[in-house]
């Protein structure tokens, strides 16, 4: 058996060398893994961060793509990693629906993971393609309780978190719509708009630019209240109540990480999102602040894990 004072001693050694390592920090390039392709709205929000902290901090920011497999294949490697603070994650909510729909994953996205900062959340927006004659919430579920399993949606994929979203939406509104996936959302956009499918719940950003062409018809926000982005629309909650699913980013690190980097790396994170220049790059993918420590953004992620594992069970959803 180990002598108590030996014990002391090590994790006395141990404090100490994360201290001296965190006062260090950033000694080299940090490394941003990206789990979706080039593009995405992580990947944006990866890359000005990334920016931002080279200018304060001096050090280079890579932003490495590893998509596949709802972003397990680059959250996986983000786990794995060594826990230096040089390798982060940055996934959206889509993480989280994953690590509910796949059961036997390589790592533990609950605990193999710990979060460092929220970037930001945003409500998704329902829309529909101008052929359906459905002008609002209540005329769509009438339409579809009137044609079970008639009408089609699509999603970036089984088990994105629109995928999800959607698939709430229709048990609470006790309606059967049909499920088309796609490998991410612009072909699911595509689909849409050329009427391939009839709806999706899908990013502001995405349809936007096609509510406004009239080449699709948005009905409704999916955040508990009204967005300020698109204040004519109601929120899904006025017409089912209880409904709420949102898009969010965020920044995760290896379980072991020290917690002086952790903090380190939250608070200068922090300082940049809250700064005057990112306030527009925000609203560009109609993301909000809603800032919290690197703890409740720890909590945060690992229940809505759990949540969403209770969907999985509920619905029988499958990808």
């Amino acid at each position: 058996m180990t002598p108590p004072v030996l014990i002391g001693a090590s994790l006395l050694l141990a404090l100490i060398s994360g201290a001296l390592h965190a006062q260090t920090y950033p000694a080299k390039p940090i490394r941003f893994v990206v789990p979706v392709v080039a593009g995405g709205s992580n990947d944006i929000f990866a890359r000005l961060l990334g920016e931002r902290l080279r200018e304060r901090w001096g050090q280079p920011v890579v932003v490495d793509n590893r998509a596949g497999a709802g972003q397990m294949i680059g959250s996986d490697h983000v786990a794995k990693s060594a826990p230096d603070g040089y390798t982060l994650l940055v996934p959206t909510g889509t993480y989280t629906t994953s690590a509910a729909m796949q059961t036997k994953l390589p790592f533990d996205p609950v605990t193999d993971l710990t979060g460092v900062v929220m970037i930001g959340e945003g409500p998704f927006m329902l829309a529909v393609h101008p052929s359906l004659p459905a002008k609002s919430v209540k005329e769509l579920i009438a339409l579809a309780r009137s044609r079970p399993g008639d009408i089609s949606y699509s999603t970036a994929g089984g088990g994105s978190i629109v995928h999800f979203a959607t698939e709430a939406f229709a048990a609470a509104a006790q309606i059967k719509i049909l499920h088309v996936p796609y490998k991410s959302g612009v072909p699911a956009m595509t689909a849409a708009v050329g009427g391939e499918v009839q709806m999706l719940i899908i990013s502001m950003p995405a349809v936007w630019p096609h509510t406004k062409s009239g080449r699709m018809r948005g009905l409704a926000v999916t955040s508990a209240k009204r967005s300020d982005f698109v204040p004519e629309l109601p929120a899904l909650a006025e017409t089912l109540p209880g409904y709420v699913a949102v898009q969010w980013w965020g920044v995760l690190a290896p379980a072991k990480v020290a917690p002086d980097i952790v903090n380190r790396l939250h608070g200068e994170l922090t300082r940049i999102l809250a700064s005057d220049d990112m306030k527009p790059r925000l609203a560009d993918q109609a993301a909000s602040l809603s800032p919290m420590s690197a703890e409740a953004f720890t909590r945060f992620f690992r229940d809505e894990i759990v949540k969403w594992r209770k969907v999985v069970k509920a619905l029988n959803l499958q990808a």
